[in-house]
């Protein structure tokens, strides 16, 4: 499948896309728009923090509906110096080895560069909103603040910079109110806790047989939990796409670890090895916070039990732990507190390497 009438039977797109933004899809749209066929090197260095492999697969997300337009990714850790006609012949020859054989008939650029890159390959230059007035976005720009630049950054490319918070805590001690208080504070989504779901699954199925049971009267075993894991992630990676720069989420894989200790007398290898690294915890206290049985819960007495459990769950994870105690109104300030640390702290990624004596490219 082929762009009808097209201008240029071959277009060559290059850079870094750290990471992939609007401006980036615009360059690649208008050679998609123009050309044939299109191929899009992604050649970033190995400093870089964004992998490569998440580059070259969000683009191709982004770019599927033109299955003309074909991305390729190699590593390019020569230096960057614009001057140098030897490095210039180091870098195109990783990019002709990533296109292959067939001849290139346009580059398309949005860099200063362009022009010097399409006469090596014997090609027309094509320049596209190099000034960024169409899409005033950079590479540089969501690096150094992604939150600002937010609006132009696809499902996908969102999706890895969201910052994941969790809320743990004992039963009934306000981990779903304060993950969706969160959520509406700051304007972002929030991710239940899909364990309930799953036991108010198990409940309905076992009333079908015994409609006089009640929570005590359900079982539970290995695959349960890690059914509850399976779930849980999906749920988050799905809110993870359409979220602001702050995710909420009531519960995690580490805390279904314990409950599957408290249940199972153990952890499993399997659920335990599916954790993942997040951003903070916020651990809720039980004290003080009156029990309500809603006839998913086990009961009061385990409460203690399970803040401890947490606690020792948490410690040495790497992870920021911020424990929420007294009143409604104490929580949830000390946690906005916390939030709004997290987010001054910003992203640190690696700068790319750059050409020293010429202006920062913003790939």
């Amino acid at each position: 499948m082929t762009a009808r009438g097209a201008e240029f039977r071959h277009g060559l797109v290059v850079g870094k896309f750290y990471p992939p933004h609007a401006g980036h899809h615009a360059l690649v749209r208008a050679a998609a728009a123009r050309c044939a066929r299109v191929t899009v090197v992604v050649a970033p260095s190995r400093r870089e923090s964004i992998p490569l492999a998440d580059r070259v697969a969000w683009l191709r997300e982004e770019h599927a509906d033109t299955p003309w337009v074909r991305v390729v990714g190699r590593y390019d850790d020569h230096p960057v110096d614009y001057a140098d006609p030897a490095v210039w012949d180091a870098h195109c020859a990783v990019f002709r080895e990533a296109i292959g054989p067939d001849p290139v008939d346009a580059v398309f650029s949005s860099e200063a560069y362009g022009g010097e890159l399409a006469r090596r390959f014997g090609a027309v230059p094509v320049c596209v909103d190099l000034e960024r007035r169409a899409v005033p976005v950079s590479g540089t720009a969501v690096r150094a603040d992604p939150v600002r630049y937010w609006r132009w950054l696809g499902p996908a490319v969102r999706a890895w910079f969201v910052r994941r918070v969790v809320v743990v805590g004992a039963e009934s001690t306000g981990t779903t109110t304060m993950a969706a208080a969160l959520a509406e504070h700051y304007g972002t989504r929030w991710v239940p806790e899909y364990g309930r779901e799953w036991t108010v699954r198990k409940l309905d199925r076992l009333r079908e047989a015994r409609p006089a049971a009640t929570i005590f009267d359900v079982s539970w075993d290995r695959a349960d939990f890690v059914e509850v894991v399976r779930g849980q992630q999906a749920a988050e990676d799905a809110a993870a796409r359409h979220s602001g720069p702050l995710l909420f989420c009531d519960t995690d894989t580490r805390a279904t670890a314990v409950w599957e200790e408290r249940y199972l007398g153990s952890a499993s290898p399997e659920v335990r090895a599916a954790a993942r690294r997040l951003a903070l915890y916020l651990l809720t206290d039980h004290a003080g916070v009156p029990f309500e049985d809603d006839g998913l819960r086990d009961g009061v007495h385990l409460r203690a039990w399970m803040t401890d459990r947490f606690r020792t769950e948490l410690a040495g994870q790497g992870v920021p732990v911020v424990e929420l105690s007294g009143s409604y109104e104490r929580r949830l300030a000390r946690a906005v507190a916390a939030c709004d640390a997290l987010m001054a702290a910003g992203w640190s990624l690696a700068d790319p390497l750059i050409d020293p004596t010429a202006p920062r490219p913003s790939t």
